[in-house]
């Protein structure tokens, strides 16, 4: 990377925080003041697929997977202390802990409270590599998590949805009445659409031109090229998201909040809690960084998805689904400086760089 090049992005990554809530900020204001270009946002729809936001994703996490080393996936694989604290992390304690978040904060309000539900279920596959990219986290084991959590959820989701859905609530008397019906399918077709597309092309990319210019150019003249493309398509996927909901955001306020003190309580405690247990395992500091972000994310696209297409765009189901995300983005950014501070407080420079499980 050439100086120019690294002091540019340096500068934009100093100031992410501030660019993250000045994109939110301009969003709402064009959700709310420019109804027009909500309009035209929505004329972009293909079912329950958001085009602009798909686009926006895909740009986002292309980069960090096209800097994937591929070739080393299978050692991912082969360590089963990390694969089974991500499988606890993310299948029992993020489940349970969600749930008994949406009880505790919103049993009086049903609707919103199978929302959080269905967030909790929904494990993240695509924006967590972006915040494990930028806490400089393992992207190997990154890349390896979000696919072992893809097959997870193209087999398990509609079970989980009917046992914490229809079934638990029902069991401690706090009857729903509600069941959600969502096939392999359609689960399939979230993890294709935001996963699936961006995955097979850093790979395909990585292996190609690897093949033809060589390693070297590749990692020193390609890689710089295109990593600026993640944060641009971030802050442009922000700005969609929030001018989507911006009317919602400005005429229920309170219910926003409602929503959202649970979520924020959810994102520290999951990403505190396995932060702790991945250190104290014996990982260093980037697969404690990748195990931590991949378990407070959660798939906002499928949750949103789910919502809609089970209880209708109005519903506040889908209303509770959409807050996901505006709470996630800015409080999993904040948490991306927390780690990097993190690294250089407990973790000795071997144990930066080196796993020692």
């Amino acid at each position: 990377m050439t100086t120019t090049a690294a002091r540019r992005l340096g500068s934009v990554e100093r100031f992410l925080t501030l660019w993250i809530f000045l994109t939110m900020a301009a969003g709402v204001f064009l959700g709310y003041f420019v109804p027009g270009f909500t309009h035209l946002l929505t004329y972009c729809q293909v079912g329950t697929t958001n085009i602009p936001i798909a686009i926006g994703l895909i740009l986002m996490m292309y980069p960090p997977l096209a800097k994937v080393r591929y070739e080393e996936l299978p050692k991912v694989f082969k360590n089963f202390k990390v694969l089974t604290l991500s499988l606890i992390q993310n299948w029992v304690i993020g489940p349970i802990l969600m749930f008994l978040l949406a009880i505790a904060f919103l049993r009086g309000y049903p609707d919103y409270m199978v929302g959080l539900i269905i967030i909790g279920l929904a494990r993240c596959i695509a924006m967590v590599i972006v915040w494990n990219d930028l806490a400089q986290g393992d992207t190997e084991y990154c890349a390896g998590l979000v696919a072992f959590n893809s097959i997870f959820q193209m087999l398990f989701f509609s079970l989980y949805a009917y046992l914490f859905v229809t079934l638990l609530p029902a069991w401690l008397g706090i009857a729903s009445g509600l069941e959600v019906k969502v096939t392999i399918l359609q689960v399939a077709e979230s993890v294709l659409i935001y996963l699936g597309i961006p995955f097979f092309g850093g790979m395909f990319t990585r292996f190609f031109l690897v093949k033809r210019k060589g390693l070297k150019w590749y990692e020193e003249k390609f890689m710089p090229k295109i990593s600026p493309i993640t944060l641009i398509a971030l802050l442009f996927t922000i700005v969609v998201m929030f001018s989507l909901k911006g009317e919602y955001i400005v005429e229920l306020p309170l219910d926003v909040v409602r929503v959202a003190i649970p979520l924020v309580i959810y994102f520290l405690l999951m990403f505190f809690i396995t932060f702790y247990m991945s250190a104290k395992a014996g990982a260093g500091y980037r697969i404690s960084a990748t195990l931590s972000f991949t378990a407070a994310s959660n798939n906002f696209e499928l949750a949103i998805a789910v919502a809609v297409a089970v209880f209708g765009i109005n519903s506040g189901q889908a209303f509770a689904a959409v807050i996901g995300p505006l709470v996630e983005v800015p409080v999993l950014i904040s948490l991306v400086n927390v780690a990097l501070r993190f690294r250089e407080k407990y973790f000795t420079p071997q144990e930066q760089g080196i796993l020692n499980c």
